[in-house]
């Protein structure tokens, strides 16, 4: 049961120690395990930025409203959507299994065909709205294992995205900023280190069928 007790030693990082960094095996690791995550359709229509230079993590604290986990922690994570998720996204997709898998075009042809009618039919928000989903369910992937690995980390929601945008150049990479996750070290003064997890009784969470 260590994944449970390293679980409840995890809790939103509030203040990072500035002078432990994570060694670049583990940002690597974190690295893998984004890229690992299940995406719908295999598609990966999510990417992210690992920040570890303190200048620009300097520059998105105002935009983050000030909140000190951007800049005390060891490497900024950000998680962004594709812009331009279309049929030539799901092309790439399946030309690569084609390549890595071996697949000949007349076992998936049909199955492209399909995802692309699909896709066609969607409005350009329900198809971001799809992709930030994604993006969520790697927040939650990379935070387990943080735990796992007593990597400390905070999820953040609460941040200017446009600003994040303009800043990082993320426009001119088509890409959108939706999550951050500051990952590093807890500091021994981090007010929230020492105080008990809150969560309703299982009793009062599961249902039972």
């Amino acid at each position: 049961m260590n994944i449970i007790k390293n679980l409840k030693w995890r809790y939103a990082c509030k203040k990072f120690d500035i002078n432990k960094t994570l060694t670049d095996k583990k940002i690597s690791n974190l690295k893998k395990v984004f890229n690992l995550t299940a995406t719908s359709f295999g598609l990966q229509p999510i990417k992210m930025l690992v920040i570890k230079n303190a200048k620009i993590k300097t520059s998105l604290l105002k935009y983050a409203y000030y909140q000190q986990q951007v800049t005390t922690c060891s490497h900024l994570l950000v998680l962004c959507i594709d812009t331009e998720i279309n049929t030539k996204t799901i092309d790439t997709y399946f030309d690569l299994e084609k390549q890595i898998r071996g697949t000949p075009e007349e076992v998936i042809g049909k199955y492209r065909k399909q995802l692309k009618v699909d896709y066609i039919k969607k409005s350009k928000q329900e198809v971001e709205q799809s992709a930030i989903y994604q993006a969520y369910i790697a927040l939650g992937n990379l935070m387990t294992v943080c735990a796992i690995k007593k990597i400390d980390s905070c999820p953040m929601e609460g941040f200017d995205t446009v600003k994040f945008d303009e800043i990082l150049k993320l426009k001119e990479l088509n890409l959108k900023s939706v999550l951050l996750l500051p990952v590093g070290y807890r500091d021994k003064t981090d007010f929230m280190r020492k105080l008990k997890k809150v969560r309703k009784p299982l009793k009062k969470i599961i249902i039972e069928m």
